[in-house]
């Protein structure tokens, strides 16, 4: 009866092609691997072809979904291999590590004890040999020695050596690591009592010696006893090698997974296959790269090689070539590079069959039926929402959105008209714990969806928060949640007397009615709620615009630009009549905001209201030289907010602002001046220049016409050109 200790990195191609080697050699009667045994009923799909990695277990709290853990798997993952040489061969294999059940609890108490204090940082031995070899970094340190070597003999035995050096040196009191220790010492003596007679363990190097040696089962088993537990439940999910690398925060990840895929397919490549790869990269990109290019990068690469006493090139210099030959100098395409090959955007696949919460099955099922296939880079979908798939989509990724699961991201799109979505997709492997954190809320999406909002609904407090929840929930097509949160609406638009508050939740609620035409959703629903609220603001904006500061009513003025979009987008004239009205109590109320009133002048003449002499009586009443000039400037620039144009067009409005400002005395003129330049400031720079020539001609801006002697021989001549440019050949 013999047990083989095979310590490895958990990821990297020359690991795992030792480990294949050395299983295939010995062809033992079980397999163990470090992981977690809540996972091995999952084991029975490794191997099939259903299962491509990267691929990772996820196991969670069913109670708390999101106190959960992965363990991912490449295809150079030396743990996959021996998973999958067991299952091809029809011999057992187990996971050893620590149960989950176990670690969970005990994570739960430390948190408990710790309150939430940080974990310090984690400490990595390897670094240790590959400094006591000279190398600055251990990851290139561990490629030369383990994952590029050829010759794989006697390399565990070097691992076991090193390993137990170290843990002689580097005395450690991890009482988490003494318990999985302790624990895959036991899953061994287990298959040992069982009478397999070649047991084959894979494990974390650091562990290697620690399962050599073993003590008596009594200390383990004391040291074992007592442990807390709590519920845990495994799926296999698909992982990306984004997520593999050691920048996505993963703690035993790799700096460069796509290279580390090129190594495993192609052990023996001398870097013109992955130069080649560059080139090809490259040309998709409509650079110029020959194959001159690519022989002359990888002379280099092997010139780089010798330098530096290395029988072939690693990354670090299939790079440096890349950058001189291919980029020629420049570092900038490497991030391409990095991007695209030496980190990859590869994502595996999961059957359809493995144990999946409820909700999880319904959104893949929902996924697969729209054709919407999971992607490790961003893919951007154009949506149109009179077509049923689309408008289908559209429905499935704002109910995703609905619950904080964000696999896609909505982006503006252009042109007018509200048939069209444009969304970008992008799945990373976090989101699979969401959607089992959401499981709680129902067994499909729409249930789900709808649950959680209607909860959601009677926890907000603020009018804002739920016409937000509102204006998402329309397009996911919820009708229980819809009915819930416009009751909850209603229910606090009645009891609010915030003016301020009601129009600033108008643009959400009237951008909602538009759902109606091509949703084919009620959006009468909303309607009735929108005009309830304009009457209500009609009522009480006249009071709530006297006297108030200086700030606060400039501020307003975007409020009332607001309600007065709103009033025309909804277009229903009893309501513009009760606006019209609130505007006229404001622009006659002298303790009316001055530039709340001059705005509502503004907008009553925009609308048509208030033109000819009666404009005019208003505009002269206000700007009197009898009036405090500050008060009359802050009118001025209400009247002429957002564009200049009335005064370009009304001569009799000109006139009278330049009197006014003609009749202040110099006192009185500085004191109006920095408002009144705050208003022409908001001006087009062309209103401006126009403005300016109108004071410089008089009452009149110069046109074609108008004070200029028509040159009509000249202007002739110009003719023929301008047909000629048309395509009317001039004639």
């Amino acid at each position: 009866m013999s047990v083989h200790i095979l310590g490895i990195r958990h990821h990297g191609p020359g690991s795992a092609r030792n480990v294949r080697a050395y299983l295939e050699a010995l062809q033992p009667d079980i397999v163990l691997v470090e992981g977690p045994p809540e996972a091995d009923p999952l084991l029975q799909w490794a191997g099939s072809a259903q299962l491509q990695p990267p691929v990772a277990i996820l196991a969670y709290e069913p109670e708390a979904p999101g106190h959960s853990a992965f363990y991912p798997f490449a295809e150079f993952s030396p743990e996959w291999q021996a998973i999958t040489y067991a299952r091809t061969r029809n011999i057992p294999v187990r996971f050893m590590d620590l149960p989950l059940a176990h670690a969970f609890a005990l994570e739960n108490e430390k948190k408990e004890d710790d309150h939430g204090a940080g974990g310090g940082s984690r400490f990595d031995p390897m670094a240790l040999l590959a400094t006591a070899d000279g190398y600055e970094d251990a990851e290139a340190w561990w490629d030369q020695m383990f994952e590029y070597r050829r010759d794989g003999t006697g390399i565990f035995e070097a691992v076991m050596e090193s390993m137990e050096l170290l843990r002689e040196e580097l005395s450690s009191n991890d009482v988490m690591n003494q318990l999985r220790e302790a624990w895959m010492r036991k899953i061994i003596r287990q298959a040992e009592r069982e009478m397999y007679a070649e047991i084959a363990v894979v494990c974390g190097a650091w562990h290697a010696p620690a399962l050599k040696r073993m003590p008596a089962a009594k200390a383990d088993n004391e040291l074992l006893k007592g442990l807390p537990k709590v519920k845990v439940a495994c799926s296999w999910t698909p992982w990306t090698f984004e997520r593999l690398g050691s920048q996505s925060g993963y703690r035993a990840g790799i700096a460069s997974p796509g290279w580390y895929q090129h190594k495993w397919e192609y052990p023996y490549d001398n870097g013109v296959r992955w130069l080649t790869n560059v080139a090809r990269l490259f040309r998709e990109k409509q650079m110029d790269i020959s194959t001159a290019h690519v022989m002359e990068a990888a002379r280099l690469s092997h010139a780089l090689a010798a330098m530096r006493e290395l029988p072939m090139p690693a990354l670090e210099e299939l790079n440096e070539a890349a950058i001189s030959v291919l980029c020629n100098g420049d570092p900038a395409p490497m991030q391409l590079i990095t991007q695209q090959l030496i980190t990859g955007n590869r994502i595996g696949a999961v059957p359809e069959d493995v144990p999946k919460a409820p909700l999880q099955a319904d959104i893949e099922r929902q996924q697969k039926k729209l054709r919407l296939p999971l992607t490790a880079d961003h893919k951007d979908y154009q949506l149109d929402l009179r077509e049923p798939t689309d408008l289908q989509r559209s429905i499935l990724l704002h109910r995703l959105q609905l619950l904080d699961i964000n696999w896609g991201e909505q982006l503006r799109t252009t042109g007018k008209g509200t048939f069209k979505e444009q969304w970008r997709l992008q799945w990373e492997p976090a989101l699979a714990v969401d959607i089992i954190d959401k499981s709680c809320w129902g067994n499909t999406l729409a249930a789900a969806a709808n649950a959680y909002v209607t909860d959601m609904a009677t926890r907000r407090q603020q009018l804002q928060d739920i016409c937000r929840l509102l204006e998402g929930c329309i397009p996911a097509d919820l009708p229980e949640a819809t009915a819930a949160l416009i009751q909850r609406l209603n229910n606090m638009a009645a009891a609010s007397h915030d003016v301020v508050q009601l129009i600033d939740v108008l643009p959400p609620l009237v951008s909602i009615t538009r759902y109606g035409n091509v949703r084919k959703t009620d959006a009468g629903l909303v309607l009735g709620i929108l005009e309830s609220m304009i009457t209500r603001i009609c009522i009480h904006l006249p009071a709530a615009s006297t006297h108030m500061a200086e700030d606060a009513a400039t501020l307003m003025l975007e409020q009332y630009y607001a309600m007065n979009d709103a009033v025309q987008t909804l277009a229903n004239p009893a309501l513009a009549d009760q606006w019209q009205q609130a505007l006229r109590s404001i622009m006659q109320d002298p303790q009316s905001a001055r530039c709340l009133a001059g705005y509502a002048a503004r907008l009553l003449s925009d609308s048509r209201q208030l033109t000819g002499e009666a404009l005019l009586q208003v505009f002269s009443v206000s700007m009197s030289v009898s009036n405090d000039p500050t008060a009359a400037a802050m009118w001025l620039e209400g009247f002429l907010k957002g564009s200049g144009a009335l005064l370009l067009v009304d001569d009799h409005l000109f006139a009278l602002l330049r009197n006014w400002m003609q009749q202040l005395t110099e006192a009185h003129f500085i004191q109006a001046l920095p408002l009144l330049r705050r208003a022409f400031a908001t001006f087009s720079s062309a209103e401006r220049r126009q403005i300016g020539e109108k004071v410089k001609h008089g009452n009149s801006v110069r046109k074609c016409g108008e004070d200029v002697e028509l040159d009509v021989e000249r202007a002739a001549r110009g003719i023929a050109v301008v047909m000629e440019v048309m395509g009317y050949g001039g004639n």
